[in-house]
């Protein structure tokens, strides 16, 4: 039987977007030299780069680096201030080079590429650069090129530059104006770009892992983060205190919800905050707490009155209708002297925000089933989803979640509760959850 022949809109084999090896960017370069009118730029801050493939076939290559300083256009657009403009550029990638190889143009292949190329590109900046984009921008020469392909990948054009080009400190008119075209990479992303606080940086969002984004978050009146955080104690002396109790802790808060995981990233995510912002979390000053002080007021609050007051908090804020909880337990290898044993946590997690709402030591003469009613009793779970693993396929854990916090549970059950199974199996479900059946 003869091989299916490649209709005119067709490729031989299926196209591919992926990052530049290592070893492949030598190629990558000397190529763009030879086949695109502008060659090989120097790309400035940040950079990725891009190959696309038709089975072993490279077809067109991108690159994406730092975001213009200045577009007017775009600017204008967005709706940014110019302080804030500084703080959330690192959120806005260009499209620097663009460019189709021999043996010619095919058809729909330059469009395609750009989807293939967004639809990964955010992800691809948070897990090499720690951070998420949410725009991308190119410029398009208007005496060369139309556009069309950026237009068919559902690109915007925004308007036309004055023909100025950054040179050192200043700007140099080159008298060939282009058109500015953007494509936001998430929902909405022109109100992340000018929300109070910076988007949520999660590194694993490629793999569906959500983050609870701290401009969600009430913060003041009543029932807001300040006034829960109002009854902190203070445990520093009053004399050359700068940053209240309350704002400190706020602002480490927002930050840990937002993907910061150490003193150095919360101090680091409040340095991007505007005095605006600032304010909203209390402070009393233009300029946040450096990360000496936040690490000592920290390491001094009561963290386990802060965590009894925070996980019911958070629960109600990121899940008012209803909450889906993971409980899991973890051995804390590097957390403990020489010849004792590793502390063992058990945590209660929100499933889509991967946000940790409760969490409680398992003493060292028992293990986590019963430690599970301790850790939950002070949760409001009326209409929540607990998942746990087989460990926790316990009678009193369930009946616990369903009568005394009115919740719902979903276990893992197996060979080693061989009448459970068996009664699960008489059930006859071939599905999960259940469909199809009157009883």
């Amino acid at each position: 039987m003869p091989e299916p022949v490649a209709g005119p809109h067709e490729l031989p084999a299926p196209l591919r977007v992926r990052l530049v090896r290592t070893e492949e960017r030598t190629r990558w370069q000397q190529t763009l030299q030879q086949h695109h009118y502008l060659g090989c730029p120097r790309m400035v801050g940040q950079a990725l780069w891009y190959v696309a493939t038709v089975g072993e076939e490279w077809v067109a290559l991108l690159g994406w680096a730092a975001a213009a300083l200045k577009c007017r256009p775009r600017d204008a657009w967005i709706g940014w201030t110019p302080p804030l403009q500084w703080r959330r550029l690192p959120f806005v990638v260009n499209n620097v080079r663009f460019c189709l190889l021999p043996p010619g143009p095919r058809p729909n292949l330059a469009s395609r590429v750009l989807a293939l190329n967004c639809r990964r590109l955010s992800a691809d900046w948070a897990r090499v650069y720690g951070h998420p984009v949410l725009l991308a921008e190119t410029f398009v020469d208007a005496a060369r090129f139309r556009g069309t392909c950026y237009r068919a990948a559902g690109w915007q054009c925004l308007g036309t530059t004055r023909g100025f080009a950054k040179r050192n400190t200043g700007y140099v008119a080159h008298g060939h104006p282009k058109t500015v075209w953007v494509r936001p990479l998430r929902p909405h992303a022109v109100a992340a770009l000018t929300a109070p606080f910076p988007p949520p940086c999660p590194p694993l969002a490629e793999e569906g892992f959500g983050m609870l984004d701290a401009n969600r978050l009430p913060l003041e009146g009543a029932g807001g983060l300040l006034d829960l955080l109002q009854t902190v104690p203070d445990p520093r002396h009053r004399r050359g205190v700068r940053h209240p109790v309350r704002t400190v802790v706020a602002l480490a808060i927002c930050a840990a919800v937002a993907g910061a995981r150490s003193f150095t990233a919360i101090a680091e995510w409040a340095r991007g905050l505007s005095p605006a912002a600032l304010r909203r979390l209390g402070a009393t000053r233009r300029t946040p707490p450096s990360e000496p002080t936040i690490r000592r007021v920290l390491q001094s609050v009561d963290a386990d009155a802060l965590d009894a007051q925070l996980g019911p908090w958070l629960l109600r804020v990121a899940a008012p209708r209803g909450a889906r909880l993971s409980v899991d337990g973890k051995t804390l290898r590097g957390g403990h002297a020489r010849g004792q044993p590793a502390p063992q946590l058990l945590s209660a997690i929100l499933h889509q925000d991967a946000v940790v709402v409760a969490q409680a030591a398992v003493p060292a003469d028992t293990n986590e089933i019963p430690e599970v009613p301790r850790l939950l009793a002070p949760l409001p779970l009326a209409g929540a989803v607990v998942t746990a693993d087989a460990l926790h396929t316990q009678t009193e854990t369930a009946r616990f979640l369903v009568e005394a916090k009115q919740a719902d549970y979903v276990f893992t059950v197996k060979d080693n509760q061989p009448a459970l199974r068996d009664d699960i199996a008489a059930l006859r479900l071939d599905a999960f959850p259940p469909a199809g059946h009157d009883h």
